[in-house]
């Protein structure tokens, strides 16, 4: 595939999505992967001074793996609930501790309290007995079903929703029947905000935990003016990101909706199109 309205000028800094984007596809959620390919493509746009950065919906538990691979300047954890500006100096208990770092310009958490999610959800189990749904907060999956129907190594407590530690919880996630969505949407706070994953997973959040603020941020922090940057993403959480960016970049696989609003559309993600899309950057 050819890639699409390539210009000369390099970005400052590159913003990929993993899921979908990044990494390849697999037959279970543990096991997409991204490939040697990629790994040594990001590290030589970093040689030749291109900042990069993560952005993707998953946990520390889950992204944390891929942030080692790779130079990363910054991970958005959570898409934009937790923001890591030290990659170097992190590790999995600091980023999962729930503690607010003495250094404030290291580790941004964007949540609500988890007393207040605990309400939203016995109000929607109110209304919609049986619906599946739970609070992530401090990489734990607090929740009145069994994870591992989606995610195979996530840890998760069963509960009943008042059981739940105090703290700042991350996100409330839903997983509506198809025939639920219009009754559910009608349902939600107006003090969260609705993103949907991969076409299955609801994920009600802090009007400010986003891909969109959270790249703003980052071009605050790494002095990057935003349109030096280029953002890479194929799910509808990542529209904002990419029409904020520079130049949004789809990758060939994308919902039909993140391809219309692209400015350049690169190769799939099992082609290792944000790579191709990278090489051609080089040159």
């Amino acid at each position: 595939m050819i890639l699409d309205a390539i210009t000369p000028k390099q970005p400052r800094l590159l913003v990929a999505d993993l899921d979908g984007t990044l990494l390849h596809d697999a037959e279970v959620f543990e096991d997409r992967f991204i490939t040697q390919r990629s790994i040594d493509t990001i590290n030589r746009a970093h040689d030749a001074g291109m900042q990069f950065a993560i952005a993707t919906a998953r946990p520390v538990s889950t992204g944390l793996q891929f942030a080692e691979k790779l130079p990363v300047d910054a991970v958005i954890y959570l898409n934009g609930a937790l923001i890591d500006f030290d990659p170097a100096h992190s590790d999995f208990d600091l980023l999962t501790s729930g503690a607010t770092p003495a250094d404030e310009n290291h580790l941004i958490k964007i949540g609500f309290s988890s007393r207040r999610a605990c309400e939203v959800c016995l109000f929607l189990l109110d209304r919609m007995p049986g619906l599946k749904l739970g609070i992530v907060m401090n990489d734990v999956r607090y929740t009145n079903f069994d994870v591992r129907v989606y995610w195979k190594t996530q840890a998760f407590q069963y509960t009943n929703f008042h059981d739940v530690p105090e703290g700042v919880a991350d996100k409330i996630t839903i997983f509506p029947e198809p025939e639920q969505w219009n009754e559910l949407r009608a349902l939600i706070p107006p003090d969260f905000d609705i993103s949907i994953s991969e076409g299955v997973m609801w994920m009600l959040m802090n009007p400010q935990a986003n891909k969109e603020h959270a790249l703003h941020l980052l071009c605050e922090r790494l002095d990057v003016p935003l349109e030096q940057t280029a953002a890479f993403g194929d799910d509808l959480i990542d529209i904002n990101m990419m029409s904020e960016s520079g130049r949004g970049v789809a990758v060939a696989n994308a919902n039909p909706k993140v391809l219309s609003i692209a400015d350049e559309i690169c190769p799939s993600n099992n082609e290792d199109g944000v790579a191709q899309w990278i090489e051609a950057q080089l040159g």
